[in-house]
């Protein structure tokens, strides 16, 4: 889409929200209908771009994405009255006679950029919410996942016309572009140093925006975890989606006394849940590029390796992999991993615990193993992260009951459920004073009696 197009699709948004046509609830109400009816009868071609774009099963396409994209837009339709709902407040005596109240307002024109990693799941669940606040929106899916990107035009497409909802599709000349306009609000989910110009962008027309970044998310072990139970979990969350997932358990921090177990309960559980052979596994899914498949592999230490660490470049897949002995210092722990690689890092005095986690950058996700409450409450306390889990992992984002977002350098906002349609509404403030009375205090001349009564109502 060239520039004059795309400055044509957001005029005709800005006219068509400046009309009133998405506030009433009914609307937004009927458009999550569509959204919803579309989805189930597109799920066997979304599940096929998947496969495509980054071989997931069918099982794991409907379990981490379409699924739960159908669960967030029937929350939506469930909740959306009641959000857009007044809410009375009390009101102060100084301000009688009133009546004070906030109103949930869309913000309008809105921007949703989304990646490759969950293409689905990350586009159409903010999408919901977005619809469901009264917003008009622009998608842009990542080039990264044409497939992807193209069952997305074409179910936005039947769905709803384009000055409701529109699909941009392209690459980094089309995210460029987009960024230069002003929008009421732009989301964006994707890795740090895009968010940074993201946030670059929406600065200089001081346009609310939700980042949802990333970062190296620690999976602490202690002494009293359930050992087989912890490998089996953190295999599963870490080599899900080929570990291209933004709150996969980045790297493990191990009570030293435990770490022998752990690793090979971990090297078990890889066997039971991919196969003697994960590269020969059809629910094994690959990475996503050519070039991050090399970043990956560039990242693996042969000496440190203890499962795995092999790749087929033809494929872009990789086996996954455990490495041991990795210390603070090793490539592999100075950026985000993003892949089926998993380095063990162990401590001696859970004291030190804490201060390796928050000496760091804030991470997306944070997970701890352990039957020892008073760890629990230290590290979720004390941990500065943006959301995570006890004796699990990844999950804590399957529900729309919680906010989903980052925190510091792993991003800012949070959406799911009712923090999506927050995150996508302005809530006014509004007081609605009454015209039989009107107290004098406020006015000069001012008395001595009245500042004895302001006395009594500010306090």
């Amino acid at each position: 889409m060239t520039p004059q197009e795309i400055d044509q699709l957001l005029e005709s948004q800005r006219q068509y929200f400046a009309s009133g046509a998405t506030l009433p609830v009914s609307f937004r109400l009927q458009m999550l209908g569509k959204l919803y009816r579309a989805v189930r009868q597109h799920r066997e071609e979304i599940a096929e771009a998947l496969r495509l774009d980054l071989g997931k099963s069918e099982y794991e396409s409907f379990m981490c994405e379409i699924g739960l994209t159908l669960t967030e837009i029937s929350y939506m339709r469930r909740h959306t009255r009641r959000f857009a709902a007044r809410r009375r407040v009390r009101t102060p005596l100084a301000q009688f006679a009133s009546v004070s109240y906030t109103q949930a307002s869309p913000y309008g024109n809105t921007l949703i950029m989304s990646p490759w990693n969950y293409p689905f799941l990350l586009t159409i669940e903010p999408l919901a919410d977005a619809i469901a606040a009264g917003n008009t929106a622009i998608v842009k899916p990542s080039a990264y996942s044409p497939a992807t990107s193209a069952v997305i035009a074409k179910l936005i497409g039947e769905c709803f016309p384009k000055e409701y909802v529109a699909v941009v599709t392209g690459g980094r000349a089309e995210n460029a572009c987009l960024l230069e306009k002003k929008f009421d609000m732009v989301f964006f989910t994707g890795s740090q140093s895009v968010g940074r110009e993201v946030l670059r962008h929406t600065a200089e027309t001081l346009t609310p925006a939700v980042l949802e970044l990333g970062g190296k998310s620690p999976c602490i072990v202690d002494s009293t975890a359930k050992i087989p139970l912890a490998a089996k979990r953190i295999a599963f969350g870490k080599f899900l989606n080929c570990g291209q997932t933004c709150v996969a358990p980045d790297y493990i921090l191990c009570e030293r006394s435990v770490k022998d177990d752990l690793v090979a309960a971990l090297k078990d559980e890889v066997k039971k849940q991919f196969g003697e052979s994960p590269l020969a596994n059809p629910a094994y899914g690959k990475i996503i590029t050519k070039k991050h498949y090399d970043r990956l592999m560039g990242l693996i230490d042969p000496d440190k390796v203890v499962l795995g660490g092999k790749g087929d470049p033809a494929a872009q897949r990789i086996v996954p992999t455990i490495l041991d002995g990795v210390s603070w210092d090793d490539p592999v722990m100075q950026e985000e991993i993003f892949g089926p690689v998993l380095p063990v890092l162990t401590y001696d005095r859970f004291e030190d615990v804490i201060p390796l986690v928050n000496g760091r950058a804030k991470p997306l996700a944070l997970y701890i193993f352990s039957e020892d409450r008073e760890h629990i409450r230290q590290v979720t306390t004390q941990c500065a992260f943006g959301g995570g889990c006890v004796n699990d992992v990844v999950i804590h984002l399957a529900t729309s009951e919680m906010a989903f977002g980052g925190v510091g350098e792993s991003g800012m906002g949070g959406y799911h459920g009712k923090a999506g349609f927050e995150a996508f509404s302005h809530r006014k403030s509004i007081v609605d004073k009454k015209t039989w009375m009107d107290l004098p205090m406020r006015y000069q001349p001012y008395k001595g009696l009245y500042r004895r009564l302001l006395g009594l109502f500010l306090r």
